[in-house]
C-alpha cells in the first residue's frame, strides 16, 4: 500500500505545540527547520517531519531513530531501510507525506489566480493543449495546478528533481476514462499518477513507480 498522510499545520502556531513536537524529530531535520527564516514554513518543515514520523510508525520505527542518505540530485533516503520510501511537500496551511514500498513522489500545491503565465513558459505543448480546452479563467487555473503537481510529483519520483527539465516529459490526461499517464524517456519504467481531492482549494498528485495494482489511500492526521 501507498499511504498519504496530511495535517493541516495551523496548530503548530502555538511556540509551546511547536517546540514540544520540534523535541521528537532527528537533529538532522531539527536542522532543516532551524535554518528556515520563516516561521510559516519552519511550521511547514515541522509538519511533514511529522507525518514523516508518523508513517514510519507503521514500519515500527521512529523518525529521530534513523539514518538519512542524499541521493545523486540531492533526495533524501532511508540509509538502511530501503524498503521504505517516501516523499515530503508542503503548501498554505498543509503538508503531506506519502510512504511506500516503492519510489514515490508527491507534490501538494494552494491554488491561486495568476500562475497561466508558468504553464505557458514551463509545460510541453500538448500539456498546455489540454489546459486551454477549459474556456474559463477558473477552470484553466484549476488544470494549471492540477498538471503542476503531477510533474512535480513525477520529478520526485525519479530522484533528479528540477535537473530534469519540465518540458522532457509530459501527463497525458484523458478526462473520458480518467486515466493519467506519464510519457517520458528518463528510463524504462512506468510510473503511475494519482490526484487527490480531499483538501479543498488544494490539488494534490501522487506519482509511484510501477504501482497501478497496490492500494493507494489519503489519510488525515492531527499534529496537536
Amino acid at each position: 500500500m501507498i499511504c498519504t498522510y496530511y495535517a493541516d499545520i495551523r496548530c503548530l502556531e502555538n511556540e509551546a505545540l511547536f517546540q514540544e513536537k520540534l523535541k521528537a524529530l532527528s537533529p538532522y531535520r531539527q536542522q532543516k527547520i532551524a535554518i528556515l527564516r520563516h516561521g510559516r514554513d519552519r511550521n511547514r518543515s515541522l509538519g511533514a517531519g511529522l507525518l514523516l514520523d508518523h508513517g514510519l510508525a507503521v514500519y515500527g520505527l521512529q523518525e529521530r531513530s534513523v539514518e538519512y542518505e542524499i541521493g545523486e540530485w540531492g533526495k533524501p533516503a532511508l540509509k538502511y531501510h530501503p524498503e521504505i520510501c517516501f516523499s515530503l511537500s508542503h503548501s498554505g496551511d498543509y503538508a503531506i507525506c506519502t510512504i511506500g514500498d516503492r519510489p514515490v513522489g508527491n507534490d501538494i500545491e494552494y491554488v491561486k489566480d495568476g500562475r497561466l503565465k508558468v504553464a505557458d513558459r514551463f509545460f510541453a505543448e500538448e500539456e498546455l493543449a489540454w489546459l486551454y480546452e477549459d474556456d474559463t479563467q477558473s477552470g484553466r487555473t484549476q488544470r494549471m495546478f492540477r498538471l503542476w503537481t503531477m510533474k512535480e510529483s513525477f520529478l520526485k519520483v525519479t530522484g533528479r528533481g528540477m535537473s530534469l527539465s519540465l518540458k522532457d516529459f509530459v501527463i497525458h490526461m484523458d478526462e473520458a476514462s480518467g486515466r493519467i499517464r506519464v510519457k517520458h524517456a528518463v528510463d524504462a519504467k512506468y510510473y503511475y499518477m494519482r490526484e487527490y481531492r480531499e483538501i479543498d482549494g488544494y490539488c494534490t498528485a501522487v506519482c509511484a513507480q510501477e504501482s497501478r495494482d497496490i492500494a493507494y489511500s489519503m489519510i488525515p492526521v492531527e499534529l496537536y
